[in-house]
């Protein structure tokens, strides 16, 4: 037996572990199904071709041994080029060379412990600070539900790899939305996971805490899968949230839930406008969620300022990135005057920002007495075309990723879970999605929610067409 692209991650693992089907040979393929789409997608920055192939040599001989496998053994699997592989560089999207790491991050030590194989980095923006994947560092990463399109950013890389059956899952990072907004425009499955769920070491704390680590794949199952095996933390980790197991939840009935339908942006400092071809799509997924018997009502959390503590965490952020980067000279200019002020407000504007999460936490978890999870578009538009935002001014660029993506970005400041589902398609087939919100530690209900609105929906069903290949377009 050999698996085709759509089976997914939990299948692989089974297939894996009755023995229909080795390790070695999903590798081959996975590596096959890179090299040809390299050249059109380009999701890739590193591809450990040499290694995963050993690897998956290691896992065929665990699991020809007795006892029980573990539950990605064998299974090849992606992750975000911010992430660190021991004998590989981080470059976060940077140009430059870089020397090779000597250990694993956290969540990259988990995956290896759950038996996974790590096939590769997948291609960021630089320092993950926009809705788009390309830059001069590798070029740019690409939709594979439309190769004119961005996937989406920061983890574009991973998206447009699960998208297209590369890999049945991968890891990305969210700082503003960078998990959600790429599942929502390649149709996947995304999840945000609470603070700490995953661990973000050798930094504690990445972007001042808005910035974690989350799972995309195909399915709920699967995403909730990797994110099971992700999950946990390094000892020296600030923000450690009880344990769960977020697969259990997964076909367990939510009940009648209280879901409020927020289409209303966020305050931001420049217009925001939903589109009404992504509109149009969120509100069908709201009459879903009431014929599938949620009560459901427009209703809005209360953000206020909310913005006014973003920018300093994010700022201050970059400042950090920028500080510790080996090559300054060839960062973008963006990057260079974010860092800028980044370092202006790395002062008592951080520290206030900091505080005002405890406010924060209790003002919108009132909002939970009344309903138990939110509905809210995951972007205001659908992916953009390729370059289209490349060459902005910082200004421009701002004004314009605001405009596109002004929903994600509150829930990194509060630290609390969110799951991207897909929406739909717009009249000119592009994926958009919604997210489902929740307070801390709501994984396993938002879980219950997706994978109900997947069973009635089946969008994992749905595929892009077969990228044009480097090869075919030679020919």
């Amino acid at each position: 037996m050999t698996l085709d692209r759509s089976e997914g991650l939990a299948e692989a693992a089974r297939a894996l572990a009755a023995g229909e089907v080795t390790s070695r040979a999903l590798v081959e393929r996975t590596l096959a199904r890179i090299e040809a789409t390299q050249g059109s997608l380009n999701a890739f920055r590193i591809v450990r071709a040499e290694a995963a192939l050993a690897e998956a040599d290691a896992a065929d001989r665990e699991l020809a041994s007795e006892g029980a496998p573990r539950p990605l053994l064998g299974v090849p699997v992606a992750v975000k080029d911010d992430m660190d592989v021991a004998g590989e560089p981080t470059a976060f999207g940077c140009c430059g060379e870089f020397p090779p790491v000597t250990e694993d991050g956290e969540a990259v030590r988990r995956l290896r412990a759950a038996g996974a194989v790590i096939i590769g980095k997948t291609n960021t923006c630089e320092f993950g600070q926009w809705p788009f994947t390309e830059g001069p560092a590798f070029g740019a990463t690409r939709n594979p539900w439309s190769t004119e399109h961005t996937p989406g950013g920061s983890s574009g890389g991973s998206a447009a790899a699960v998208a297209a059956g590369l890999v049945p899952a991968a890891l990305g990072s969210d700082g503003a939305g960078s998990v959600r907004i790429p599942a929502a425009w390649t149709h996947l499955v995304g999840i945000k996971p609470q603070r700490g769920r995953i661990s973000t070491w050798p930094r504690g704390e990445s972007f001042q805490g808005i910035t974690v680590n989350g799972t995309l794949a195909r399915t709920v199952a699967d995403a909730a899968l990797l994110l099971d095996a992700a999950s946990g933390n390094h000892a020296q980790d600030p923000h450690r949230p009880p344990a769960l197991d977020v697969s259990r939840a997964v076909g367990r009935d939510p009940g009648r839930l209280r879901i409020a339908l927020s289409l209303k942006p966020p305050f931001t400092a420049v217009p925001a406008r939903l589109l009404p071809e992504v509109r149009t799509r969120v509100v069908e997924l709201a009459e879903r969620l009431a014929a599938l018997g949620h009560r459901v009502e427009e209703a809005d959390p209360p953000y206020g300022q909310i913005g006014l503590t973003f920018v300093p965490r994010a700022t201050a952020g970059i400042a950090e990135r920028v500080g510790e980067a080996p090559f300054p000279a060839l960062l973008d200019r963006r990057t260079r005057d974010a860092a800028r002020l980044g370092r202006l407000l790395a002062g008592a504007p951080l520290r206030a920002a900091r505080r005002a999460e405890t406010a924060l936490h209790r003002r919108i978890g009132d909002f939970f007495t009344s309903y138990d999870v939110v509905l809210a578009p995951t972007t205001a538009a659908p992916p953009p075309r390729i370059g289209a935002l490349l060459e902005l001014s910082g200004f421009a660029t701002d004004r314009a990723m605001i405009a596109a993506c002004p929903y994600a970005w509150p829930w990194n400041v509060l630290g609390w879970p969110g799951v991207n589902v897909p929406a739909g398609f717009t009249p000119d087939g592009l994926p958009v999605g919604a997210q489902l919100l929740g307070p801390a530690d709501s994984e396993p209900l938002l879980v219950q929610v997706a994978a109900q609105l997947e069973a009635d929906l089946r969008w994992a069903e749905k595929w892009p067409s077969p990228p044009v290949t480097a090869r075919s377009a030679a020919a």
